[in-house]
């Protein structure tokens, strides 16, 4: 689920490290305000800030480059706090034809960005922020702020086969759609089974799967108001209303949690 951590704060020397096609390259963010198609972008319900926001931004597929070569098919965007958000390079690519478009954000020393509500530091200083994600779906965890790399992977269920789901399992069994909403929701920083890169959050399958030692009310309620189930100073979970994960989501993402245990 997506998890609130603390960026740190932006700093000279600052870069965002990009691998597409084998190499890396790190990028400032003076390199990035100074390129021709930086440009002001106004985001009107920001996930992170809550509100209206008004961003330098450049385009990620004119940063990136082409995102349908071989090898990977996933971009993989991680922050600075752990969180390992997977998004699947066809959304990116639906900007360019009517869907969402997605913008890398900077932060320029000279216009620093507020505080994000409840923290002591900013969204910065690199952000992906989306223009019209209600025409792909973008959710909320495909927002990952204090972005530390965007690199080009292969989708998750081919790096963690763990994931997958047996061929014999019906095309409309909800344990499938739960694997799209772990995908989109809980992967950022929850791993199944060893299965992920975040590590803000614990896996949910071992050393037991949470299936077997919390309930379905249990797990509602946990997903919907986390601090209604369980609360420590340092949680960071926040709430998933039903405009996020509807309800009939959270029952295919608990089949398919319980489908994962025994495997």
């Amino acid at each position: 689920m997506w998890c609130f951590g603390v960026a740190p704060a932006w700093g000279a020397g600052r870069s965002l490290a990009l691998s597409f096609g084998g190499e890396v390259r790190h990028v400032t963010a003076t390199e990035l305000l100074r390129r021709s198609d930086a440009t002001s972008i106004i985001i009107p319900d920001d996930v992170s800030y809550h509100r209206a926001m008004t961003y330098r931004a450049v385009p990620l597929l004119a940063l990136i480059g082409d995102v349908s070569g071989p090898g990977f098919d996933t971009i993989e965007a991680r922050a600075d706090d752990g969180f390992v958000s997977q998004i699947p390079a066809s959304l990116v690519r639906q900007g360019a034809s009517g869907g969402a478009v997605a913008w890398v954000a900077i932060e320029s020393p000279d216009a620093p960005w507020p505080n994000l509500p409840g923290r002591d530091a900013s969204a910065g200083p690199f952000y992906l922020v989306w223009e019209h994600p209600e025409r792909s779906g973008v959710g909320s965890e495909q927002w990952p702020y204090a972005l530390a790399g965007l690199a080009g992977v292969q989708d998750p269920v081919h790096r963690w086969p763990q994931l997958a789901i047996d061929p014999s399992i019906p095309a409309n069994a909800p344990s499938r759609r739960g694997q799209d909403v772990f995908l989109k929701n809980c992967i950022p920083c929850h791993r199944l089974n060893g299965a992920g890169e975040g590590d803000v959050g614990p896996d949910l399958g071992r050393p037991m799967n949470v299936t077997t030692y919390m309930t379905g009310e249990g797990l509602r309620a946990l997903i919907r108001d986390p601090k209604s189930v369980r609360t420590w100073p340092a949680q960071k979970m926040p709430g998933f209303d039903a405009e996020r994960i509807p309800d009939a989501d959270i029952d295919a993402l608990i089949a398919f949690l319980s489908y994962a245990s025994p495997r």
